[in-house]
């Protein structure tokens, strides 16, 4: 966990995943990312699509603590998990360090925890070297069912436990504490995603409440305002 009293801007970058995510996002928009990534020094790039990963493995050429990632079985986690292990192993080849996948929400919800079970099984399988990230999309889970995601997701061996894609309603500060809850004492990281306005301070909440990491656009904008932050007695000074 951070020492949020002893934070620096380098530190809190390195708790960002930082994403580029609309559908149209452009070549020259990617390398800015890529750019505005070096600048910061986040933790992580994502784009929307693999497809741009070999264009960012070359702009982030040398930084070898900077994950490459992509989202897999956006946003609702639908696909059959033997078309998401596919689409995980081809992102690993096109050079995605990181891979975060959406769970079959459906399925869990149904009580069908066998296909769930299956699907983590294969993610972590197809990612091989790549850091493993399974979206829950919580909005749409009661407590129960966010317990039951996380014991799974443990279970599977996958290194963090994600709240949501961003395409939806972000996490309520409630709903992060039963993940953070229910995986105490394993080696699961957690991180948070589709956190709404104002994202500065709300992204500190997530942070002082046990966060690994944050998954955001905003990623610039977040570590601009730590000094202003620190200025009204955030972060915990």
């Amino acid at each position: 966990m951070l020492d949020l009293k002893r934070l620096d801007q380098r530190t809190l970058a390195k708790a960002l995943d930082f994403s580029i995510l609309p559908k149209e996002t452009t070549e020259a928009e990617i390398r800015e990312g890529c750019a505005v990534t070096r600048q910061y020094g986040f933790a992580a790039f994502y784009t929307s699509s693999a497809y741009w990963s070999p264009l960012v493995r070359q702009e982030l050429a040398g930084l070898a603590d900077v994950e490459i990632g992509t989202g897999i079985g956006f946003p609702f986690g639908v696909a059959p998990a033997a078309v998401k292990a596919l689409e995980v192993e081809d992102a690993v080849r096109r050079g995605c360090t990181a891979v975060d996948m959406v769970l079959n929400i459906g399925a869990l919800k149904s009580g069908h925890l066998q296909a769930v079970e299956e699907e983590l099984r294969l993610f972590v399988q197809a990612a091989g070297p790549a850091v493993t990230k399974c979206i829950l999309e919580v909005c749409y889970l009661t407590e129960a069912e966010i317990r039951t995601a996380c014991q799974m997701v443990a279970d599977a061996g996958v290194q963090y436990a994600k709240t949501s894609s961003g395409q939806f309603e972000g996490p309520s500060l409630k709903q992060f504490l039963v993940m953070r809850d229910a995986l105490q004492g394993t080696h699961i990281k957690l991180k948070v995603a589709g956190v709404k306005f104002p994202r500065p301070q709300n992204a500190m909440i997530f942070l002082m409440a046990g966060a690994d990491r944050i998954g955001t656009r905003a990623a610039p904008e977040i570590v601009d305002a730590l000094d202003e932050l620190r200025s009204i007695g955030l972060p915990g000074t």
